[in-house]
């Protein structure tokens, strides 16, 4: 029986995920609409972001061993951005765009499983966004992502 790739083996490495998240930011910072969110951001976020969406593909877990990072820290860096729907969908918009220019995969199955992660991602991102406090448990798992899952219907406080 043929063992499946995971998403992140699929998208190639680390490199691969580093150049999309670094080249994103680059155009990010130059975004009318999204620019003023990121202009202050660390010069670490692009790494951590890399290597947070790699983990989460199945990659090396870098993003919780080197980085310091957890599902909670991640939700965290959203809170009180009063993030808008508008501002998320230029966030996917770009970063689709951004696969394309470096040629990330783009057979409809792994496309399929990156928009879907991607949507999941900002939707909780602009929804905790507008919370007062972490609904995260500290030590809550990493998200994990696959070629098709789905964790059922969002319930608030199931982050």
């Amino acid at each position: 029986m043929k063992t499946l790739p995971t998403l992140y083996e699929w998208a190639g490495d680390m490199p691969t995920f580093e150049q999309l998240f670094s080249q994103f930011y680059h155009h990010v910072l130059q975004d009318e609409e999204l620019g003023p969110l990121f202009r202050n951001m660390a010069p670490e976020h692009v790494m951590h972001v890399a290597h947070f969406v790699a983990e989460v593909f199945g990659g090396s877990k870098l993003y919780t061993t080197e980085d310091g990072g957890s599902h909670a820290k991640m939700i965290g860096q959203h809170m009180g951005k009063m993030l808008t729907e508008a501002q998320r969908q230029r966030w996917m918009l770009l970063l689709l765009r951004i696969a394309d220019e470096i040629g990330l995969k783009n057979d409809p199955e792994f496309r399929s499983a990156l928009v879907g992660y991607l949507e999941w991602g900002t939707r909780l991102a602009v929804i905790n966004s507008h919370l007062p406090t972490n609904p995260m448990a500290h030590d809550a798992p990493m998200p994990r992502w696959g070629w098709g899952e789905t964790g059922g219907p969002y319930l608030p406080g199931d982050e």
